[in-house]
């Protein structure tokens, strides 16, 4: 099979696409013949020597894909070869054929095409699981996101948007301001130009934000909790703006807040599988009557992976990047 492979750890250029060994399904896995395969920021790391694939996963970069079901593994039932699919991956998403755990496979929503799909799973189950599973945001509640117009920021802007929240988040051009508006924020920020905490603070009457989704990690730390309502929970998803803050504790403790660092990648195929029927259970219908939608920034073929790696580091895309096979 065609797969991409990096020369090393380092920049877009160290990507290419080499003939290796098909991959085959073991037992509860699922062989998926891959129409696209989505990237994501976590992608940039692994290429640059930072973020390596769990224990036992593909050295292939790649964590989410759709394609047509090629072969079933041992003891997997409904599932047929032919149907069509997208899927969570640890690994392995950059290739003509991936081996799935069955319960990472998720059918293709009604009204999504097959390669449209394959920018749905990574974002899907990142948002459904943290903004909702763990942080529980509630109707009514306010929700602030950290870079809206990316792919998990498209995605939990539409869908909180649909479950009642009201939703603020910053991005970094008009252009990209707009585009979150027309997803569904009430409030977006310019946070070059911007304090959010003032606009969080003048657009909640002072409340504050109860959830919010971060992307950047030590250096929004320290407002984020300022930006906090009382009770809020603060979900740390990425490390874009570094590893290593001060916590203020005493801040926390009088707004009763919690501070969670959650990772999709690394969890257990038991509770991946969890989260994936969770999303098809309640997150699939609304993208099926067309009410949250995959937004997909451009699609690019395999063999343009390290053009597809530079466009993403660039920052100038809104929305999901997909290479197509």
């Amino acid at each position: 099979m065609r797969a991409v492979i990096a020369d090393g750890a380092g920049g877009p250029e160290v990507l290419s696409v080499a003939e290796l060994p098909d991959p085959e399904p073991g037992p509860g896995e699922v062989l998926l013949q891959v129409a696209a395969a989505g990237l994501n920021r976590a992608d940039l790391l692994q290429r640059q020597g930072f973020y390596p694939p769990p224990p036992g996963a593909s050295d292939i970069i790649g964590m989410e894909c759709s394609g047509t079901v090629a072969a079933l593994g041992e003891g997997v039932t409904g599932w047929s070869v032919g149907d069509e699919a997208c899927a969570l991956l640890s690994a392995g998403g950059y290739a003509e054929r991936v081996a799935v755990p069955a319960g990472q496979l998720m059918p293709v929503p009604a009204g999504v095409d097959l390669v449209t799909a394959a920018a749905l799973p990574e974002v899907a189950a990142t948002v459904w699981s943290n903004v909702f599973m763990v942080a529980g945001l509630e109707p009514q509640e306010t929700l602030l996101v950290h870079g809206g117009a990316g792919g998990i920021g498209t995605f939990a802007i539409q869908l909180a948007h649909q479950l009642g929240a009201k939703v603020l988040t910053t991005a970094g051009t008009p252009e990209k301001r707009a585009a979150c508006a027309a997803l569904g924020a009430d409030v977006t920020i310019d946070y070059r130009e911007e304090d959010f905490v003032a606009v969080v603070k003048e657009s909640t009457d002072g409340h504050g934000a109860d959830v919010i989704l971060d992307n950047m990690g030590a250096k929004y730390l320290d407002r984020n909790l300022d930006a906090l309502a009382t009770e809020g929970r603060l979900v740390i998803i990425g490390m874009q703006g570094g590893t290593k803050a001060e916590l203020d504790i005493n801040k926390l403790l009088r707004k009763r807040g919690a501070v969670i660092a959650t990772t999709l990648r690394a969890r257990p195929t038991a509770e991946k599988s969890a989260i994936c029927a969770s999303v098809v259970e309640h997150v699939w219908p609304l993208v099926a009557e067309g009410l949250v939608r995959p937004v997909v920034h451009g699609t690019m073929p395999l063999a343009e992976v390290a053009a597809a790696h530079a466009l993403m580091e660039s920052g100038a895309h809104s929305g999901k990047i997909l290479l197509t096979l």
